[in-house]
């Protein structure tokens, strides 16, 4: 599904309007019905106490039509208005005049201290204060509203976005409202996927307000989610060559679990050849873990790190294989780190750079610009930060405009790994993926990620797809490990272990993955 920045989103509308003739009046009537049918299904009407809090922008005028809609199948509704009331324009205004010829109490709101009992004797709130536009720090008495809001205790649904959340980026402006649901108008904002705009939402629904598919589904909008593909099929003839030789550079001394993590998961997500070029001290203790893992143990430094040495036969090796992962565990040892600046450029083949591999290349970008063959970079949000040269919190709150930028100057595919992880694409391209959950935020995830991805390349995809792929199966494995040890105390290994089944699921029931997948944003 599509997911639309808050200007695409105007876009959109506009071109409702202008092309297809859809007035303004019609497309606030479905987005308004769309939430009616969702309280109704969720919560029920009738006999029912609801207080519809509306602002008096169009996310305003769509409250009112869920007011007036509730009312007209036996709610007892209130609606109360913050803000201006002469500040309604038109659809929304048009609903106002409605309103005010039905039997629904009208209250505007000046100051906070009357919402407290009148929201002690509803059943659901109806959030239509903000909407999407919001783009400064909430304050004031729409601060002391949302806040009420928050303590209440009442069931809400929110309409398009919880009031608070920024529309473009998912970060609480000082304060928001925590809905149970939303249903979101057109297509899915950035704020309704990310977090932490993604927990105030609670359950999501997403109604298209009968904007045709050439709208919802425009090429422009670049921002998708990412929605699990059909695995390759394995042939019955097929040898473990014909599922892919992997080249690990990774470990030292001090970093012993980084590559074994990485080496194995490529073997447990179906890949056929691992090869694991490690210092040649770390080699025995991983070869005692994971006999089926190829070792190529290397020279190495003083500090147990790969040697400068090895630049050569790691280079003739790499030709040998299909795909290159470089970076767990490397350490930051000096000379480690000109090996992997020197070897970035001479890799034939589509390369992974993941961990002390791209802390390495932070000083000089360059050596990825100049790449000729396929480049994938999986940082955390810290890294992200080192090659962006910002700090953490900037890309916390920016990460969408990073990634742009990013995937274009370094000529790279970006995996910016995280709640949510984004998948991006040097032709603006990105996908949000789903799968995964906090107990995945463990010592040793990130390593098993980039022996999934180079599996999902034997397995037969093209780079894009196994990335893609790639991030999914590891967040599913992650979910079904969850759901088997629980999120607290879960390990990497814990995920690794669950990598098979994982791919077993998406291979034998595919269209039940797509529909519990897409179920996440379910359409009204």
């Amino acid at each position: 599904m599509k997911i639309s920045s808050v200007a695409e989103m105007r876009s959109l509308d506009e071109k409702a309007v202008s092309i297809y003739g859809i007035p303004q009046e019609i497309l606030m009537e479905n987005a308004g019905h769309a939430a009616y049918s969702v309280i109704q299904n969720e919560f029920g009407v009738e006999g029912k106490r609801f207080m519809v809090l509306c602002g008096t922008g169009n996310n305003g005028g769509d409250g009112l039509v869920v007011a007036r809609k509730l009312y007209s199948s036996g709610g007892d509704v209130k609606v109360l208005v913050v803000g201006e009331i002469s500040k309604f324009k038109g659809a929304g205004k048009k609903n106002l005049e409605i309103i005010r010829k039905l039997n629904i109490e009208i209250i505007t709101i000046v100051e906070p201290s009357p919402i407290i009992d009148l929201i002690k004797n509803s059943d659901s709130l109806i959030d239509a204060i903000f909407g999407t536009g919001l783009d400064r720090q909430v304050d004031g008495l729409h601060k002391e509203i949302i806040n009420i809001i928050r303590s209440s205790g009442k069931k809400v649904f929110s309409l398009d976005i919880p009031s608070g959340i920024n529309g473009d980026t998912g970060q609480v402006m000082e304060t928001a409202v925590r809905a149970d649901f939303t249903v979101t108008f057109g297509l899915p904002k950035i704020g309704n996927i990310m977090h932490p705009g993604f927990d105030h939402c609670g359950k999501i629904y997403v109604s298209h307000i009968s904007f045709p598919p050439e709208l919802h589904g425009a090429e422009y909008i670049k921002i998708s989610t990412n929605d699990p593909v059909v695995l390759p099929k394995r042939e019955s003839n097929s040898h473990k060559g014909d599922f892919g030789k992997t080249l690990f550079i990774a470990g030292s001394s001090k970093y012993l679990g980084a590559p074994y993590l990485s080496a194995m998961s490529f073997l447990k997500s179906g890949g056929g050849l691992s090869f694991l070029a490690t210092p040649e001290s770390v080699a025995p203790f991983i070869g005692m873990k994971g006999a089926e893992i190829v070792l190529i143990p290397q020279k190495q430094t003083s500090s147990g790190s790969l040697s400068l040495e090895n630049e050569k036969e790691l280079i003739e090796f790499s030709d040998k294989v299909d795909f290159v992962v470089a970076g767990p565990g490397l350490s930051l040892d000096d000379e480690t780190k000109k090996l992997v600046k020197k070897i970035v450029n001479k890799i034939e083949k589509p390369l992974l750079l993941d961990g002390d591999g791209l802390t390495a290349l932070t000083e000089d970008l360059s050596v990825l610009q100049e790449r000729k063959f396929p480049t994938i970079l999986t940082p955390h949000t810290g890294e992200m930060a080192r090659l962006a040269k910002v700090d953490v919190e900037f890309v916390e709150k920016n990460k969408i405009q990073i990634l742009n930028k990013l995937t274009k100057e370094l000529n790279s595919t970006i995996v910016l790994k995280g709640a949510h992880s984004l998948i991006g694409f040097s032709d603006g391209r990105i996908f949000i993926n789903l799968s995964g959950n906090p107990g995945m935020a463990t010592a040793g995830s990130g390593d098993v990620l980039t022996g999934v991805i180079s599996a999902m390349h034997g397995l037969g995809f093209d780079v894009e797809k196994s990335v893609r792929t790639g991030v999914y199966v590891h967040g599913c494995a992650g979910d079904l490990a969850a759901e088997a040890v629980g999120e607290d105390g879960m390990l990497s290994g814990d995920i690794m272990e669950y990598l098979p089944e994982s791919l077993k699921i998406l291979r034998e029931n595919y269209k039940s993955v797509i529909q519990n997948y897409s179920g996440k944003l379910a359409l009204v």
